[in-house]
């Protein structure tokens, strides 16, 4: 018999499609449920929309992923992913966090402190994480991909080398061809037709005049990150303008903590997700978020992150409270019952409605709005303090 979504079991092969066998203390219960771990593929809902009518699933330090090889040494820092970059891709991430460095005559993936990478945060070098991106656009040509750098390369022209050699640069979207003024993106169809698939933004300013790399708050907005993003009132961090400017096309919401906890993960992923959601919703002036970055993107008491987006984009494409309301392909803001969401929401029940109204503060967006935001990062606050701690007191990974 199969398991549908929140219901028992005791292996993944219980539970149905899109859905994975696993127990988390916000469900209250010692027994295992099935959960999700797919996102709805909301282009084959209504695509050919612009870039910014849409809403994508974002890991936080990508490359940080739990059980990843040692390569210089034992490692000595935080791990926010479990999942390889290539099923991260498989279950709807589109957007990645990648923190590059100098280091080993290379460009290596670092999760550091200082500007600086060493033996003992250094992941890998960062063009087999690029490479991973490259066979996935390859394989999949109608798939858009965003990536957020957090620079510390200064050799120069480090990052173009590094895109080329990793075979991206054929799928580059052109910053001559990004919005200044907080208008539309192209449409998807528009992207797709051109190869522009590839979305590529830096934390260095000087990087778009020198190497053609979009600055990230020229272009997005976004809320504080670490604990501050999760605890706070959604504010927007130093670097990005007011969450609330129409003057950028793009909104990132940054959903984690400041040290990556995978065992409180999915209760950070479950109900208190919604409630920041709907504080930086009214905060950004009842404007969506085009990304959600989050640790841990699996983990969750249900449908988690995912069941997130399909309420942003149900917000962003038809102005519904529920993405299977969007494949009714009716007038915007027209929001009946769906009896059969299970076709496009993974894992629900056949005989489970979709609501039909726009649960407050989740109400109608304007259709013609222009805008919507941005990006990343953990705080490095007392890093360095932490790092020499462990070193102290234990030569064993730290269990985060």
């Amino acid at each position: 018999m199969i398991s549908w979504l929140n219901d028992e079991c005791s292996v993944d092969t219980d539970c149905s499609r899109g859905l994975f066998c696993s127990s988390c203390d916000a469900d209250n219960s010692t027994s295992s449920s099935c959960h999700r771990y797919q996102a709805t593929n909301v282009t084959a809902i209504k695509g050919g929309l612009p870039f910014n009518r849409y809403s994508w699933l974002t890991t936080h330090n990508s490359f940080s992923i739990v059980g990843e090889p040692m390569l210089t040494g034992p490692r000595f820092t935080f791990y926010n992913q479990q999942d390889s970059i290539t099923n991260q891709l498989n279950n709807g991430v589109r957007g990645f966090m990648l923190d590059m460095y100098d280091f080993l005559d290379d460009i290596w993936l670092c999760h550091s402190f200082g500007g600086l990478c060493h033996n003992y945060t250094a992941f890998r070098p960062a063009i087999y994480t690029l490479k991973e991106i490259e066979s996935f656009l390859a394989a999949n040509p109608s798939e858009v991909v965003s990536i957020f750098i957090e620079d510390y390369v200064s050799s120069r022209n480090g990052l173009t080398n590094l895109f080329a050699a990793a075979g991206l640069r054929k799928y580059w979207f052109p910053v001559s061809s990004m919005p200044k003024d907080g208008g539309d993106w192209p449409t998807l169809t528009e992207m797709i037709s051109k190869n522009h698939r590839l979305l590529v933004f830096t934390s260095n300013s000087t990087k778009e005049a020198n190497e053609g790399i979009a600055y990230n708050w020229r272009y997005i907005l976004e809320n504080h990150s670490g604990d501050g993003g999760m605890f706070g009132n959604c504010s927007n961090r130093d670097e990005s303008e007011a969450l609330n400017s129409r003057n950028r096309s793009l909104f990132l919401i940054n959903y984690f903590p400041t040290f990556p906890n995978q065992d409180k993960a999915c209760i950070y992923n479950s109900a208190p997700l919604l409630k920041m959601l709907s504080l930086c919703y009214n905060a950004a002036g009842r404007r969506w978020p085009n990304f959600v970055a989050v640790n841990f993107y699996k983990q969750s008491d249900g449908s988690g992150v995912f069941g997130a987006l399909d309420t942003i984009n149900g917000g962003l494409i038809c102005g519904c409270s529920d993405i299977a309301s969007c494949k009714l392909h009716l007038s915007y803001g027209t929001c009946p019952n769906v009896k059969n969401a299970s076709t496009t929401t993974i894992g629900r029940h056949p005989n489970v409605q979709s609501s039909t109204v726009m649960s407050p503060p989740y109400a109608h967006a304007d259709e013609n709005s222009k805008s919507r935001g941005f990006r990343h990062r953990y705080c490095h606050l007392h890093f360095e303090v932490l790092i020499l701690l462990l070193f102290v007191t234990s030569f064993r990974r730290p269990i985060l």
